[in-house]
Formats: structure tokens, C-alpha cells, sequence
């Protein structure tokens, strides 16, 4: 019985074997034919005939996989594909420039029966990349500066954004992907290059308002990118969030290097604006006056500073923000003791031998009165800017820290919290400049947040009883409350307190 069945069981492989060779054989007799009668079919220049045809080959093609003229075989088809596409070409640009639907579906069906897909997007990406480069030439050859220029082009490719997939929905299988796919290579097609046109800009523009333009240039790129975002977030689940990351980079990359800069940006603009607050004047009592309105001033020019951060970096800036802060209270710390001891010698207080007998005088006392009362402002505003500096750093770069990061993990590294994940992320919201480009800056950026977020769960230190700058001993020897510690201004007001007492 199991001899029996051992027969059948090779007479059926033959039988298969049997069966398979005469496909093959028919075929191959297809293939012959199709190839003989091929010619005839282009010369009809009929676009769906030939790939039918095509088609018709390819098939035949998938089931003569193992004769020995296979290799030759795809060579001449891969010909034949590249003489329809040639032959197709112009009016493949004419459906497209013209918007029309039908037949670009044709055509899609055409060169998606012959696998080449690729190519047709190629020309539709061609078509409509050449219209976006020439509007752009065309707004850098006018006299708009440089952020009009770039509204009019953010305007034009969130219109193409709404217009392109609103067809490429009636065209294409996957729209979403294939107009971001546009946007993103009409961003790289640009002639000149957005980071070229922003480096020249900046380089012409004085150190007193570089800043400023670099921040009005990335408002202006950042509405475009919000409105982006705005158009895509009902249909962001279809999109290839891949190429979606890759537009967002080539909306925001070209401000990378500024970012990567913007310690010594706010820094410099911070210094010339504190340095057109002068401190000094002529008279005693005008000097008093402008130290008193300098309290103000100097805070104003630090909360700007904090906005600048926030606008052009979105938090990640904080260290440099931290340092130019530095850098200012430095200097304010600076003038404020120079103004101090000019006073001091206008008041001749240096003058009076130290065996003299005391002598009233009421004018350097109310000056002495009105100066205290600036330190004591001084300080009341410091704690005050303190508690809003870092309220504001953790509400808005506090997203880039979990809640399983320790400063103790390697390079700062961290997982999401498991209530946190998300399978789903925007790439629009996800953008890090930072993390890629200055991995070891980001670190120290965590571990600032990491204690910013501790220091504020930490009980108050309360005021001491003695202050050391009102019993006249050094005020640096006085423990600055842990809550503070990371604040790189605050012993630095205390100083210049201290000199005047």
C-alpha cells in the first residue's frame, strides 16, 4: 500500500513538472509574439495599447524566470518601458500643468502597470517645482526685504499645499505623501538656497539690530509652519510621517546655525542695550535718579531676553539664555558699583579723616536713603524675575524632560514615561534641533531643567535674621537658598548691595 502511494506521488510531480514546461512553453510562444508584434504597437503611438502590451510581457516575463535568456529578455523590456516613457513624456507635462484629471489617471494607471511610478511622480514633481523655484527668484529679485520675501513663498506653498492635494486626491493612491513630497523638493530646489539668502541678511545687518531681524525672520517662517501644521493635522495618520519629519527640518533647518548661536546673540544685544543706560551723570541727585529707573530697565531687558529664547529656540536655549543673563547682571552689577563710588567721591565720603568729629550732613544721608531703597528694589525684583525665569523655562522646555530622567543616567539619557507614549507623534512638535546637533549641550540642558523642577518642590529657605549685608559683613559668606542656586545672577546683586553699605 505505501508502494502504491509512493507511485502517485511521483507520477504527480511529473505531472506537475509536465505542466509547468508546457507554460512555460506557451509563454515563451506569448513572449515571441508580443515582441514580434511590439513594433507594430508603437507606431499606432497609442499610450494605453503599448502598455497593455508591456504588461502583457511582464507577465510573461515573471513565468520564464529561469531560462537561459532571462537577463536579455528584462534588458529589452526595460527598453521598451523607457521608449513609452519617452514617448509619453510630453504629454505627461501637458496633463499636469493643465490639472487634468482624467487624463493624468491614465497615465497613472499606465505607469503603474509597468512599475514605474517613480518616474511619473517624478514629472509631476518637476512640473509644479519649477513653477514654486521661478515665483521664488522672482520675489528675491524684487525690492521686498528679506521676510516679505519669505511670507509671499510661505503663502504660495501653503496655497499649493491645499490646492495640490485636493487633485492629487482624485489622482494618486497616497496624495498626502505625494504633496509633502513636493513642498519638501520645492524647499530643496530653491534658487538661491533660504540659509544662503538668511546668512547674507544677517551678515549686513548691524549688531544692534541682528537679533531682532533673525527673530522677525523666524516669526515669519514659524506662522508658515503652524499654518502647515494646522492643514495637516486632520490627515496626519495618512501621511508618511518620515517625510513629514524631513519638511518640518527643511522649514526650520535653515535657523539651525543662529540657534546653535544664540548665546552669543542675546548676549551682544543684551550689553549694547544695557550699555545706552547710563548710570553716571553730572549731579549727585540725577545720578540717584537714574540708578533708581536703571531697576526697571534692566529687568525689562531681562524678561525680553527670556521671550527671545522662548520665540527662537522653544526652550532649548536656556543655557545660553542663563549665560548672556550672566553677562548683564555682570555688568549691571558693574556700573551700578562705579556709579556708587562716583557718588562716594562727589559726596567727599573718602575725604573725611576717620578721628574727625561727626558732622551732620542731610544731603549724602537722603542720598544714602534713596540709594537703599533702589538695592531693596533691586531685590525684590530679582526674586520676583527668579520665580518667573524658571516658572517659564519648565512650562515651556519642561516637555523635553521625563519623568524617569536622572542626572545621574549616561549623557543624559532618558525613556518616556509609560503613561506618556504615544505610538502617534507630530513630527511638527517633536523637532530638536539640539538633540542632534550638540548632544553634550542638550545633556547639560536636561540636567538645568532636572534641577530647576527640583529646586521649585523644595521648602523655602527663610530670610536670615542677620543679613550679612546689613550687619556689613561680606554678603558671599551669607548661604544663597538652594531654590536660588541655579540662578547665575543673584550673589552678583548682592554685591553691589554690599559695596554701599
Amino acid at each position: 500500500m505505501e508502494w502504491r502511494d509512493s507511485v502517485l506521488v511521483q507520477l504527480d510531480q511529473v505531472k506537475s513538472r509536465m505542466q509547468m514546461a508546457a507554460d512555460s512553453l506557451q509563454e515563451a510562444d506569448k513572449w515571441s509574439t508580443l515582441s514580434a508584434d511590439i513594433e507594430e504597437t508603437f507606431k499606432t503611438q497609442d499610450v494605453s495599447v503599448i502598455s497593455a502590451k508591456l504588461t502583457s510581457m511582464q507577465s510573461s516575463l515573471a513565468v520564464l524566470v529561469d531560462t537561459p535568456d532571462y537577463s536579455e529578455k528584462c534588458v529589452h523590456l526595460e527598453a521598451l518601458k523607457n521608449r513609452l516613457e519617452a514617448l509619453a513624456s510630453p504629454q505627461i507635462v501637458a496633463a499636469f500643468n493643465a490639472q487634468s484629471v482624467d487624463q493624468s489617471r491614465v497615465f497613472v494607471k499606465v505607469f503603474t502597470e509597468i512599475d514605474r511610478m517613480p518616474q511619473l511622480l517624478a514629472y509631476y514633481y518637476k512640473c509644479h517645482k519649477v513653477q514654486l523655484v521661478s515665483a521664488w527668484q522672482d520675489l528675491c529679485q524684487s525690492d521686498l526685504p528679506l521676510d516679505r520675501q519669505l511670507t509671499g513663498l510661505y503663502d504660495l506653498l501653503l496655497e499649493t499645499w491645499h490646492t495640490q492635494l485636493q487633485w492629487a486626491m482624485q489622482v494618486f493612491k497616497s496624495p498626502h505623501q505625494v504633496v509633502t513630497v513636493l513642498l519638501l523638493q520645492a524647499l530643496g530646489a530653491l534658487a538661491p538656497p533660504i540659509p544662503a539668502c538668511l546668512s547674507l541678511s544677517m551678515e549686513r545687518a548691524g549688531p544692534e539690530v541682528k537679533l531682532g531681524l533673525l527673530l522677525s525672520l523666524y516669526e515669519t517662517t514659524t506662522f508658515f509652519a503652524r499654518g502647515l501644521e494646522a492643514a495637516m493635522m486632520p490627515c496626519l495618520k495618512d501621511c508618511n510621517l518620515v517625510k513629514v519629519g524631513e519638511l518640518v527640518e527643511a522649514t526650520y533647518g535653515p535657523y539651525k546655525p543662529f540657534q546653535l548661536q544664540y548665546r552669543a546673540l542675546e548676549e551682544e544685544n543684551l550689553l549694547i542695550q544695557m550699555s545706552a543706560v547710563p548710570l553716571e551723570h553730572g549731579e549727585i541727585l540725577d545720578c540717584v535718579q537714574e540708578l533708581s529707573h536703571s531697576v526697571s530697565k534692566l529687568f525689562g531687558l531681562a524678561s525680553a531676553a527670556v521671550d527671545h529664547c522662548l520665540q527662537l529656540t522653544d526652550g532649548l536655549g536656556v543655557g545660553g539664555l542663563l549665560k548672556a543673563l550672566r553677562a548683564l547682571f555682570h555688568k549691571y552689577s558693574s556700573d551700578f558699583s562705579n556709579a556708587l563710588l562716583s557718588i562716594r567721591k562727589k559726596c567727599q565720603l573718602d575725604e573725611i579723616p576717620s578721628d574727625s568729629l561727626f558732622q551732620e550732613d542731610w544731603g549724602a544721608f537722603q542720598t544714602a536713603v534713596r540709594i537703599i531703597g533702589t538695592c531693596g528694589e533691586l531685590l525684590r525684583q530679582c526674586g520676583d524675575f527668579e520665580q518667573q525665569l524658571a516658572n517659564r523655562i519648565l512650562s515651556r522646555a519642561g516637555k523635553y524632560l521625563s519623568d524617569s530622567y536622572s542626572p545621574c543616567s549616561l549623557s543624559g539619557l532618558q525613556e518616556p514615561s509609560p503613561e506618556k507614549h504615544s505610538p502617534f507623534k507630530n513630527p511638527w512638535q517633536e523637532h530638536n534641533y539640539l538633540q542632534a546637533e550638540s548632544p553634550a549641550e542638550y545633556a547639560a540642558l536636561l540636567e538645568t531643567l532636572y534641577t530647576l523642577k527640583v529646586s521649585l518642590f523644595l521648602p523655602l529657605v527663610p530670610a536670615p535674621t542677620n543679613p550679612s549685608w546689613v550687619s556689613g559683613k561680606n554678603c558671599l559668606a551669607e548661604p544663597v537658598p538652594p531654590n536660588r542656586a541655579f540662578h547665575p545672577h543673584y550673589p552678583s546683586l548682592y554685591v553691589l548691595i554690599s559695596q554701599f553699605m
